[in-house]
């Protein structure tokens, strides 16, 4: 079984174009995700991502592949833990 590939893109000119369109349509494996225009949802998914990145890969001593894991997974339940929900205060206009 081939398991489907995900792919979250932005709606840059580069992703739109008629050769990128065509190249994803002769590869249905590829399941591209499009980004609303004029939001920031990959930049939040970036920013996700970097910090483990940064506070637990980067500079990290792995003994093995399930202490890797392990390590990522403290991190992210250690955030969980002092998690505040984003409360969004934008009206839409200026």
């Amino acid at each position: 079984m081939s398991w489907p590939i995900r792919v979250v893109l932005d709606n840059g000119s580069a992703h739109t174009a008629k050769k990128t369109k065509a190249w994803l349509a002769g590869h249905p494996r590829r399941h591209v995700h499009w980004t609303p225009p004029h939001a920031s949802w990959l930049n939040q998914i970036e920013l996700y991502f970097s910090a483990p990145a940064k506070s637990v890969i980067r500079y990290g001593d792995f003994s093995s592949r399930d202490d890797l894991i392990s390590k990522i997974e403290s991190y992210i339940l250690g955030k969980n833990e002092t998690a505040k929900p984003y409360r969004w205060t934008c009206d839409g206009t200026r």
